[in-house]
């Protein structure tokens, strides 16, 4: 089964995501999606493997969501992806990705499951 960490070296969960991970002797594909970003098709796929709630996936503190002058609540998953697409920097992060499933390693150990 492939690992797919997607990573942004900058974000201290992301890097203690990625050192846990490595700890349990896993050495995943590291995909630092701000040099890679992912495409709409991308973000959907990645939405379905965490559950489903596109709401998770998008950071709101960021400055280029505070410009889209709408709340999370407001935002269908079509927005979300659009969103996310356009500006890669509102992907929650880090997501680990294990074959049919993912997670958001906030904390880091929530990643923790998948490698089993």
């Amino acid at each position: 089964m492939t690992i797919t960490i997607w990573h942004n070296p900058r974000c201290s969960k992301s890097r203690e995501t990625l050192e846990l991970i490595r700890k349990k002797g896993v050495e995943p594909a590291i995909r630092d999606y701000l040099k890679q970003p992912p495409s709409k098709a991308e973000v959907e796929k990645l939405i379905d493997l965490v559950g489903g709630d596109a709401h998770t996936l998008i950071r709101d503190g960021e400055a280029e969501f505070k410009a889209l002058g709408k709340k999370k609540t407001a935002l269908g998953k079509a927005d979300i992806v659009k969103a996310i697409a356009a500006h890669p920097i509102l992907l929650q992060r880090p997501i680990l990705v294990a074959g049919a499933r993912a997670a958001i390693g906030r904390p880091p150990e929530a990643v923790l499951p998948l490698l089993r």
